[in-house]
């Protein structure tokens, strides 16, 4: 029976909850202006601080009743003002509440009613309320950012509200920070004058508008060079940005306001708008972000904190020395591997909670900061690398759940597999290659794209790693990746198959050649992009090399390999390219039966020919060595190559060469003219 009972009573309950809450929605329909007005102001002290109640009025319908009235010629600026801010109040509930108001269209109502309205509404509060709500519901995450730039004239009329209030000036600039995602809003925002509309507001009186306006320009500036070298020229009461965004940089100022300010010139410094040996970078900026990282200061203020370090030295060697001595930063950072603590030193559950929401963001902000570090200066990666159970760290953080920390992972090893040292020495004694190669099973492009570089690196001949990697099935991976739509991905793995081929054995050479395949190669040598066409001319000129390799691999591919050469000598290809190639025969040229593939070959000579006079002393000079090889006399044959060269009037080119003001064309020149004499 209680079975039968439960169902029902869950509906009693409802109905219950739902009819306290009715009569709110229905004095919404009343006929009496004043009645509905009083409605609402109940509406709005009943949902303060209530969520269910919240819920419940949007369940009963009290959203498109609200906004019909907001948008009423008739309803009065205080009607229009309490709804606005009773559907504001609304907004702050849950997620689930702020898809609702979404999906009856509140923001192109509610923009609609107090741009078109509102201007010309001399109604401050009301204004104020419209733009209190657009700024809860846009701050939050189910909101989409381009619902802010679908009407053109939206932008422009934000930016002219900006002078009216404190308020209005901080709701703004957070609509905007908020809503500013990558280049296209950045471009719009900039155009829209949101530069020098919004950088007066950096001296406000308010606190809140400071903040904000100076969030604005973080996004604004962003990977954004445009934005970046106009914000350093700005002045605001005759002090430039930089120098304002430097005392918002002192220690008595609130951390937010530190961390904002340095993100600020970050993001000029790497744009170049502010050089690197700048003071304020140098003195003010990077050890203010140092101070970031240090166990005084809150998770997320230690993860933004190194996450922003991280992109300001990623790529200036000085920094990252500069950061590596600067108050024991490698130590320092390796504290962010010890959350959440353990269990039994938290007796607070909040705390616990917390230190897991962050656990995973400080991981990755550790690693992101340690692959900054790393990526130029031997001594560092040492110091990282001896840092207390780091190799363990980045092992365990190849196989965690989150990507993010996975990608950080990833690039810290990467970075530090820049070092020969740590290749064969940390890397060997911890097997990185292994969860690496398991990284490349499955993984998204992002990933792989590092990965795959990396293994690049624990390729090259010197690496121990080599031998277990290709015994764990690399080269089919790898020639599969040659395969990706992806460029990064082509390029890495033509790149490692390069590595792979360096002094390899004639087995490896052979399997690399049938993993490809002869249709594969000529894909990649066809490639539109030159780093692909490169590793390409790379890994044959390294397949063929040593005089057996070179007659073995020639006399099951020569054809192929010959078809592919001259397609590239008669392209429209740069000077690298058609020397890598030239090298490529020179190389078959030094083979014992593979050199009569080129002296068979009259149109080939012909190119060889044509190189040796070409304006360019690196053609020249690789042309030269495909000469050299094959005129050589202590080998078989070479009297009769000798000949057909001389008729050709290779011998005449090689005595105007001797006479070169280049030295190395005249020696070499000099060199092979020996070998008709001998």
């Amino acid at each position: 029976m209680a079975c039968v009972l439960e169902a029902p009573l869950r509906m009693s309950v409802l109905s219950e909850v739902t009819a306290s809450s009715r009569h709110y929605v229905d004095r919404l329909f009343d006929l009496d202006p004043q009645k509905v007005l009083q409605g609402v102001i109940d509406m709005k002290n009943a949902v303060i601080g209530n969520n269910k109640q919240k819920a419940n009025l949007i369940v009963l319908g009290a959203v498109p009743r609200l906004l019909y009235l907001l948008q009423q010629e008739s309803s009065s600026t205080e009607l229009r003002t309490e709804c606005a801010v009773v559907l504001g109040s609304l907004a702050m509930g849950t997620e689930n509440n702020v898809k609702s108001l979404l999906d009856c269209h509140i923001i192109p109502a509610l923009l609609q009613v107090f741009i078109y309205v509102g201007l010309l509404s001399p109604d401050l509060k009301f204004i104020e309320a419209c733009l209190r709500c657009l700024r809860t519901i846009f701050i939050s995450p189910v909101t989409p950012e381009d619902l802010l730039y679908t009407d053109a004239t939206v932008i422009s009329h934000l930016m002219a509200l900006l002078s009216r209030s404190r308020y209005t000036q901080e709701y703004i600039c957070q609509i905007f920070s908020h809503c500013c995602k990558g280049p296209d809003h950045q471009t719009i925002l900039f155009n829209h004058g949101a530069v020098q509309n919004i950088a007066h507001l950096l001296v406000s009186t308010s606190y809140k508008v400071r903040m904000q306006a100076l969030k604005c320009f973080s996004v604004l500036a962003f990977e954004n060079p445009q934005v970046s070298m106009t914000l350093v020229n700005v002045s605001v009461d005759g002090e430039l940005l930089p120098q304002i965004f430097v005392k918002m940089l002192q220690r008595d100022k609130p951390i937010e306001m530190q961390l904002t300010s340095a993100k600020c010139l970050t993001s000029m410094c790497r744009a170049g708008a502010i050089r690197t040996d700048d003071s304020c970078i140098v003195l003010k900026t990077l050890p203010c972000l140092v101070r970031m990282c240090s166990k005084e200061r809150l998770l997320e203020e230690r993860v933004e904190g190194a996450e922003t370090l991280a992109y300001l030295i990623e790529t200036d060697v000085e920094l990252q020395r500069i950061a590596s001595i600067t108050d024991h930063l490698i130590v320092m950072l390796a504290d962010y591997f010890k959350y959440p603590s353990s269990v039994s030193a938290i007796t607070d559950i909040k705390r616990l909670d917390h230190d897991l929401k962050h656990a995973h963001e400080l991981r990755q902000a550790a690693f992101k900061l340690y692959a900054s570090l790393g990526a130029n200066d031997e001594d560092i990666r040492k110091k990282i690398i001896e840092t207390e159970n780091m190799m363990d760290r980045i092992v365990n953080g190849l196989s965690e759940s989150s990507i993010k920390v996975r990608l950080a992972a990833v690039r810290c090893l990467h970075s530090l597999s820049r070092s020969v040292q740590q290749l064969r020495t940390s890397f060997q004694d911890h097997a990185v290659w292994k969860p690496l190669m398991k990284v490349l099973q499955n993984a998204p492009n992002e990933i792989l794209v590092v990965a795959s570089s990396t293994l690049c690196n624990l390729l090259l001949e010197f690496s121990p790693s080599k031998e277990p990697i290709l015994e764990s099935g690399a080269i089919e991976l790898l020639c599969s990746l040659t395969q990706s739509e992806n460029l990064a991905l082509r390029v890495n793995g033509i790149w490692a198959l390069m590595n792979m081929a360096f002094q390899a054995e004639q087995k490896i050479k052979s399997d690399i050649l049938r993993g490809l395949s002869t249709e594969q190669l000529f894909q990649l040598l066809s490639d539109s992009d030159v780093n692909v066409l490169m590793k390409t001319l790379g890994l044959l000129r390294n397949l063929l090399s040593t005089r057996p390799h070179i007659d073995h691999i020639m006399s099951t591919h020569g054809k192929q390999i010959m078809q592919a050469v001259t397609l590239i000598l008669e392209g429209e290809h740069n000077i690298e390219v058609k020397e890598q190639t030239l090298c490529i025969l020179a190389n078959i040229a030094d083979g014992t039966t593979a050199k009569e593939l080129i002296m068979t070959n009259d149109d080939i000579l012909q190119k060889i020919k044509y190189y040796m006079s070409h304006s360019n002393a690196k053609l020249q000079l690789a042309a030269m060595f495909c000469i050299s090889n094959l005129i050589w006399n202590e080998e078989e044959g070479s009297q009769e190559r000798q000949d057909k060269l001389r008729d050709m009037g290779i011998v005449d080119i090689l005595h105007k060469l001797s006479q070169s003001s280049d030295p190395n064309l005249c020696d070499k020149a000099k060199t092979a003219l020996q070998q008709y004499l001998a």
